[in-house]
């Protein structure tokens, strides 16, 4: 079999733009679909080379999904490839979801769109567990991992622990283990088993680094220093144009230190954005930041993109360019939140894929990765009970039970831990029973 010829730019612009309306499924399926089309099918980069790539947007803050694509843009077509790749990954969700966020808001309240929400939200809660279950199977290969992931429960569960700190903990346990019992850490971030040959690929386990992806501090500087400057006068603006205490300017500052504060993937950080969004800055509802990530399951692009919905949401409630001014303030909003969420993701990978490029097959790296996705599996089975307690008990354990969505849930469990099946139909199928039994009820 022959190595697959140079792919042009062009062509990969298409193949990015094609991935932004087909990204469906969270990050564990949009990985999926990269590996399928990009490591089995178009051979453009090796099994290795892509797990590399994606264990370190694992260590990352933000969406690996994005960042990966952004990384592997980078790597064959230089800065632009990167920024091409990662903005196309998310700006079709952004229209997608500035659409369907206008609509629930302007129709929310009518009995149909109310029944399709009280369907779909039970199988979100599903949909959470079933990440847990799936980030484990690759993850916890043995007791310490299982270890890991139990600690990491425990922490957020019982004592809030801050996410960063069980970041920080699992790694350092990982690279010291690394030392000790190397054989124990030594899993590749879990997401794979054996590595498994498609034949050559363009950019293969031995495919010399580009020379734009070879480590030069002018480069790492030059990125860092137009990553600032871009914040700054984003920031900037806002604050000139409407002062630091107004809602744009607030949801730019929270969703930067979201951006970078927040480990492990959309399920992760949600808790985060949660706690920000609704308790402290009251921008939006508890149920309302369910329904947005019900409405994220369901459109293209990295789950993260609910941010998307938080801004749209609160803008609107907020009014930022007036009471006459609802949508386009609204969609502002969304504009700014998405801006400032995934700014940092370009400057990650941008500035530090030259690291990484030199650092193929070093455990040192290689073993905090392992032991931070096992700690993962812990804090988003953690938010699959927060999610559970918010569509069980409405309001609270004080208010009823509610059994139908509990049933929805454990039907949809069912439904993708015993059948497979695939988000959009599992999500179809529980919106038309909570339909029915809303217009019965």
């Amino acid at each position: 079999m022959n190595r697959p010829d140079p792919v042009s730019f062009t062509e990969a612009l298409r193949f990015w733009l094609k991935l932004g309306f087909i990204s469906f499924g969270g990050p564990a399926g949009q990985i999926a679909i990269m590996h399928t089309e990009l490591v089995e099918r178009r051979r453009w980069i090796s099994e290795n080379r892509f797990l590399h790539a994606l264990n370190y947007c694992m260590l990352l803050p933000g969406p690996e999904a994005q960042q990966l694509a952004t990384y592997i843009g980078w790597l064959m077509h230089r800065g632009w490839g990167g920024i091409v790749a990662g903005a196309l990954f998310v700006l079709p969700s952004l229209f997608i979801l500035i659409a369907l966020s206008w609509i629930y808001l302007v129709f929310g309240d009518v009995p149909v769109v109310a029944g399709l929400f009280y369907g779909i939200k039970p199988a979100v809660t599903a949909l959470v567990l079933h990440a847990a279950h799936r980030i484990g199977t690759r993850a916890l290969k043995n007791r310490w991992m299982w270890g890991i992931a139990a600690a990491s429960f425990v922490a957020i569960f019982a004592f809030d622990t801050p996410f960063p700190a069980i970041v920080a903990a699992a790694g350092l346990i990982g690279w010291l283990g690394s030392k000790r019992w190397p054989q124990v850490f030594a899993l590749g971030g879990g997401h794979g088993g054996a590595i498994k040959g498609y034949g050559p690929a363009l950019i293969d386990d031995d495919t010399p680094t580009p020379e734009h992806a070879k480590f030069n501090t002018g480069r790492l500087v030059r990125v860092l220093a137009v990553g600032l400057v871009l914040w700054l006068l984003g920031m900037g603006a806002l604050v000139v144009w409407q002062g630091w205490d107004a809602t744009l300017a607030q949801m730019g500052w929270f969703f930067t230190k979201a951006a970078l504060l927040t480990f492990g993937g959309a399920y992760a950080v949600l808790p985060y954005v949660y706690q920000g969004a609704v308790e402290t800055f009251q921008w939006l509802s508890g149920p309302q930041m369910i329904d947005g990530l019900a409405l994220g399951e369901t459109t293209p692009g990295p789950l993260i993109m609910v941010v998307a919905f938080v801004g749209f949401v609160g803008g609107w409630n907020q009014a930022v360019l007036g009471p006459d001014a609802l949508f386009a303030g609204a969609a502002l909003a969304a504009t700014v939140v998405t801006f400032f969420t995934f700014l940092p993701s370009f400057v990650f990978i941008l500035a530090g894929g030259p690291l990484v490029e030199a650092t193929h097959g070093k455990l040192g790296f290689t073993a905090p990765l392992s032991a931070i996705t096992a700690a993962v599996v812990g804090v988003i089975l953690n938010l699959a009970l927060f999610f559970a307690y918010h569509v069980w008990w409405p309001q609270g354990f004080e208010g009823a039970f509610d059994a139908m969505s509990a049933a929805i849930t454990v039907a949809a469990a069912v439904a993708l831990f015993r059948f497979k099946t695939g988000v959009l139909p599992l999500l179809g199928v529980c919106a038309a029973a909570g339909l029915a039994f809303t217009l019965l009820r």
